[in-house]
Order: structure tokens, then C-alpha cells, then sequence
């Protein structure tokens, strides 16, 4: 007579020895992605909401439609007394300058001051800038309200490719799109009264999509600027603050946020002897 034997060990199911392949490092820039997805989803599903009640997805006087102001006010995060402060009473540049296209001026030291809004087309102005005087140019110093966000993770991956720091001095700002610029460089400064804000990407006016393409654009724009933010070694998590901050506002990023992020990097410090 013959006996069997049965393993009484507990299998593993698919999906572990799956996860076992990955680090820890990989599985938990994965589960930022997963939960910014998430988000884009539930604002997907606010948008729908906000379809229905409004009869159509952009209809007359939206306040979608209309045009986001260079400088928004701090975001209402319902915390207040959190030692926030409204860093727009730092900024030097004028409204007016601020609206104007992208312009280009190199400035000693190697510095290519970029100002103005990122429109379309200004990934490619900045290529042909470089091009010219690329070997002079060594750091890119922002001043911009945001624009175009293909412009701006196209801008990021130029300045990487090249090996540039990216910089916002004292009294400037990036916001909008502009921080994914900002994210390009291979160190990025950020003077202690610059202002960095971020908030909800939206589609230009006149742009029509049916809800559910709507949900499904920003869901895959959700991922794409995760993975864009992974790439340039910052942390996705901080996008989080722009999904919960509408266009007409921005959420200003503290300094010990940016730091905590990745966003902002700090010099080495000099070894004494």
C-alpha cells in the first residue's frame, strides 16, 4: 500500500510571490501613485456631479472657464493658526510681466533668468536658448505663474538631460505647472521668500469632453506628473496638495515642505578641517 503526502505548508497566492519581486522602496512609490490616482478620481467624480447640476460640462459663465489670476490666494485649508503665512507679500515682479510669454536673459555667473508664462511652444524656446548659449548656461533662475503643463515637464527634462540647477530667488514665484519645471533641476535652491504653489490642472477654455473622458484625462495626467516627480527625485505625495486645491487658489508649499519633498535640496555643507 502506497501513502500520499500532502503539503500542509500555506500557499503563497499569486499577488504575493508577485509583490515579492519589488522592493520596498518601488512598492511605496507605487502606493503614492496608487492614492494620487485615487484622488483624481474622486475629483473626477465631483466634476460629474458638478455636470449634472449645471446642465453641461462647460456651460455659460463656468467658472471654469475663466481665466486663473497670476497670483491666487493662499488656499482655505480650514486649519487656520497653523502658522501659515501668505507669501505673495514677498514678490517683486509685477502682474503685468508675469502674463507676458516666457522670456529668456542670461545673466552673469551663468544664469538664464526665465520669466513670464510657460505657453505652448516654450519647451522649444527653451531648447533653441540653450542651443545658443547652453555652454555659458550652468543654472535656471524662474519667475513664472505657470502655463502649459506639457511645456513644463518637457522644460524639467531638458534642464536634466543637460545637468542645470534650477533656482527661484527671493521675491520671484513658481507655481502652477512651474514647480514641475522646477523639479528639473540637478540641485534645486529656493530663496526664503520665493513662493511655490501649487493646485488642480484644468483644461483651457472652450475645451469640451464628455464627463467620462474628463475623468479619464485627469486620472492619466495624475499619473503622468507622479511619474514625472518620481524621475526628477521628488516625492509624488506632494502633488496631493494640488488635487485638493482649486485652479482659482494655490496651495503655497512651507519651507519645511519643500524640504520634506525633495523639492527644495540643500547644499552640501563644506567639511571643516
Amino acid at each position: 500500500m502506497t501513502h500520499s503526502t500532502f503539503d500542509t505548508r500555506p500557499r503563497r497566492s499569486a499577488l504575493m510571490r508577485y509583490l515579492e519581486r519589488f522592493d520596498d522602496g518601488t512598492l511605496v512609490r507605487w502606493a503614492f501613485v496608487g492614492v494620487l490616482i485615487g484622488s483624481a478620481t474622486v475629483l473626477g467624480m465631483d466634476l460629474r456631479e458638478l455636470v449634472d447640476r449645471n446642465g453641461g460640462l462647460w456651460p455659460e459663465q463656468s467658472p471654469l472657464q475663466r481665466t486663473v489670476t497670476v497670483l491666487p490666494p493662499v488656499v482655505e485649508t480650514g486649519d487656520e493658526g497653523n502658522g501659515r503665512t501668505d507669501p505673495r507679500r514677498n514678490i517683486t515682479t509685477e502682474e503685468e510681466l508675469l502674463r507676458q510669454p516666457l522670456a529668456f536673459s542670461l545673466q552673469p555667473g551663468g544664469v538664464l533668468q526665465v520669466t513670464g508664462s510657460i505657453e505652448p511652444g516654450a519647451a522649444r524656446r527653451l531648447g533653441e536658448e540653450l542651443e545658443a548659449r547652453g555652454e555659458y548656461v550652468a543654472t535656471v533662475s524662474l519667475n513664472s505663474p505657470g502655463g502649459s503643463l506639457d511645456d513644463a515637464i518637457a522644460m524639467a527634462r531638458t534642464i536634466r538631460e543637460r545637468e542645470l540647477s534650477t533656482r527661484v530667488d527671493d521675491g520671484a514665484v513658481c507655481a502652477s505647472s512651474c514647480p514641475l519645471m522646477l523639479a528639473g533641476g540637478v540641485t534645486r535652491h529656493i530663496g526664503e521668500e520665493a513662493a511655490i504653489g501649487v493646485h488642480q490642472f484644468y483644461a483651457a477654455a472652450g475645451t469640451r469632453l464628455e464627463p467620462e473622458q474628463a475623468m479619464a484625462d485627469a486620472q492619466t495626467t495624475t499619473a503622468r506628473i507622479s511619474r514625472h516627480l518620481d524621475e526628477m527625485g521628488v516625492d509624488p505625495a506632494l502633488w496631493l496638495h494640488a488635487l485638493v486645491t482649486p485652479p482659482r487658489a494655490l496651495y503655497y508649499l512651507s519651507r519645511e515642505e519643500m524640504l520634506a519633498y525633495g523639492l527644495a535640496t540643500e547644499p552640501q555643507k563644506l567639511a571643516l578641517n
